[in-house]
């Protein structure tokens, strides 16, 4: 059964960084495509951030230049350097991977991320 299970989350202060994992487990592909969303209360899931095989990536407008993602191809592991937090970054983080052939889409139970003011 594959699994993605993310790591790293918590409570920081404003200006503070954070630094998610999520590792693959349990398949035989590689993951193609990998990216991080994030669900706000009372908000729907929005991309953050999101990178493929050969690193091409992709960021929401909100957290452009303070938000890095990247990924361990070996390990099917994608990571998302968070910095200078702001408290409208709290949300539930959540791990996407696809793979393309066959299509599989996978996500992962979330991390929560909280940034007090």
């Amino acid at each position: 059964q594959v699994q993605l299970v993310e790591s790293g989350g918590g409570l920081v202060q404003a200006g503070g960084s954070l630094r998610l994992s999520c590792a693959g487990s349990g398949t035989i592909y590689s993951f193609n495509h990998m990216a991080w969303y994030r669900q706000a209360p009372g908000k729907q899931r929005e991309l953050v951030a999101s990178i493929t095989t050969g690193g091409s990536t992709n960021y929401a407008d909100s957290i452009k230049d303070r938000f890095t993602i990247s990924r361990d191809n070996r390990k099917n592991t994608v990571y998302l350097q968070m910095n200078s937090l702001k408290p409208e970054d709290t949300a539930v983080y959540h791990c996407y991977a696809e793979v393309w052939i066959p299509p599989l889409r996978y996500w992962g139970q979330g991390t929560q991320v909280t940034v007090s003011s």
